[in-house]
């Protein structure tokens, strides 16, 4: 009659014991969803490009690529830039978006727009500020990529003009 007794009870234990074990998974849950929504992040709300940068012309675009020298490629997009406005061009910034097979993004970077300068033995990659970009001026650009997403379909990326610091 002792066994009868407590069998029930190890049953009614071992309902018991799922209890615990169910609320604890729907709190870790609960908190894990609360973790998510609050640190989702936020889509950033794209800045209109500088009224000035539809003065700024990036045109004979190409691209190529090299290996440094641990072995890793990197990828240049060079070309013209030209400032058809009125004011000197001192740093221009560059949004350029790779993309993939089916035309989604792989990545976009913004990259300060770098000119080439010929003053030396060789040629150099230094900023607009250092050789500002005058009213109807036009010189040689660089952008350096060291690393760009292997989805990238290895087209030619968009580029746009996105913000401009004027003397």
């Amino acid at each position: 009659m002792g066994r009868l007794i407590q069998q029930p009870q190890q049953a009614e234990d071992r309902e018991s014991n799922w209890l615990p074990i169910v609320l604890g998974v729907g709190a870790v849950v609960v908190v894990v969803g609360i973790l998510a929504l609050a640190f989702r992040s936020t889509p950033k709300n794209a800045a209109p490009p500088h009224p000035y940068a539809n003065n700024v012309k990036l045109t004979d675009v190409k691209m190529s690529a090299a290996d440094n020298f641990v072995g890793a490629t990197v990828t240049y997009i060079e070309g013209t830039v030209s400032n058809s406005g009125d004011k000197t061009v001192i740093f221009s910034l560059v949004h350029v978006i790779f993309r993939n097979s089916l035309g989604e993004v792989a990545q976009a970077e913004d990259v300060p727009l770098r000119v080439l300068q010929t003053g030396g033995l060789y040629p150099d990659v230094v900023n607009l500020n250092a050789s500002p970009l005058a009213p109807g001026q036009s010189k040689h650009f660089r952008l350096t990529f060291e690393h760009i997403s292997a989805d990238w379909d290895h087209g030619y990326p968009e580029l746009q003009v996105t913000n401009v610091a004027l003397k």
